[in-house]
């Protein structure tokens, strides 16, 4: 069976931030403005197989109609993106090999998983759910080599077609489906900030089970502050805390989802192999938007220590990440950014 994890990825990435008084006044919609009398305004909601957390500076009515049409547009989102939805349109693309009239949230998202394709050389690839759906659904067991083999030749993002006149998907190969759980939490919430910046709300932290934005600052003069744990359980402690301003940040990990006791074999696989890579633990990385930092991190995985390299090649991104044995490893500005 698969082994009980001893936290979660929600625990893994904390909060540990408390929000003060921020700013003078705020502004709901675009010309209504509102006085200044900003408090902490936080709700707690399940989404997306998640908890999500949302903390918002402002004044508290203002504020809670905000978080509400934040969650409104989250929820439509995953509506759309869900796989776990069987009217989504990743579901039916998945059921049927084909989808046309393509939601702009589903065509934005798949431009970006594919960029990322491209980006870390086929290392991220939305189209691994063949080899993952065989470690998931048989617990106890690891699959044959045949079986791998089998899965990986239906593994290959470039034969994912978007016709963007027909607005349709279709799959090149019979028998191919995806997974989006490595971007689309993340651009969900990424979708949530706007809305909640939209509204004039630019101090605000949104979090869904370790992914996050921070949007300003917690108070006048601090930045909104995670705590990093360590990614074995009985070592305890924080990692690091990151000082957190106008900036995504997301962690993947061998302990999250792991097939074996050892962390060995593990949800994050290698598209190129059939196998989870051996060289890191955790990478958590820094990046403009969650979806890019979820793809990242996820990518990083795969590539290992030389992931860090690309990370450090993409213009306000960084990288922290923790070998098997526990070293950690991180690119050149990651210091900056620590408390």
């Amino acid at each position: 069976m698969t082994p009980q994890n001893n936290f979660s990825r929600r625990q893994f990435l904390q909060v540990v931030a408390c929000a003060g008084l921020v700013g003078l006044s705020y502004k709901f919609g675009l010309d209504q403005l509102v006085p200044a009398a900003p408090e902490k305004v936080t709700d707690t909601r399940f989404l997306m197989g998640t908890v999500l957390n949302l903390q918002v500076i402002g004044p508290v009515e203002q504020a809670r109609k905000a978080i509400d049409a934040c969650f409104e547009r989250m929820t439509a989102l995953e509506a759309v993106l869900s796989i776990f939805k069987p009217d989504s349109q990743i579901s039916q693309l998945n059921r049927y090999g084909v989808v046309g009239q393509v939601h702009p949230f589903m065509e934005d998202v798949l431009k970006q998983a594919m960029h990322l394709g491209q980006l870390t050389g086929g290392a991220f690839d939305i189209s691994i759910k063949p080899v993952l759906d065989l470690y998931k659904l048989n617990p106890g067991s690891l699959p044959t080599t045949r079986q791998i083999e089998s899965a990986l030749a239906l593994v290959d993002y470039r034969k994912i077609e978007l016709d963007q006149i027909s607005r349709t998907i279709t799959f090149q190969k019979p028998g191919m489906s995806i997974t989006l759980d490595g971007i689309a939490k993340g651009f969900i919430v990424d979708e949530g900030v706007a809305v909640l910046k939209s509204l004039g709300f630019d101090n605000v932290m949104v979090e869904a089970g370790g992914d996050l934005l921070g949007l300003g600052k917690k108070d006048p003069g601090s930045p909104w502050k995670i705590g990093l744990q360590k990614p074995r359980a009985e070592m305890g402690d924080l990692s690091v805390i990151f000082d957190i301003y106008n900036r995504a940040i997301a962690t993947s990990g061998d302990y999250m989802q792991s097939f074996t006791p050892d962390f060995v074999n593990h949800h994050i696989i290698n598209p190129h192999t059939g196998h989870s890579s051996p060289e890191l633990a955790s990478v958590t990385v820094l990046a403009p938007t969650v979806a890019l930092a979820d793809g990242l991190a996820t990518a990083v995985m795969v590539m290992g220590k030389s992931g860090l390299d690309l990370v450090e090649s993409l213009a306000n991104c960084e990288a922290y990440a923790i070998e098997k044995n526990l070293t950690v490893i991180k690119t050149s500005g990651i210091g900056s950014i620590l408390e």
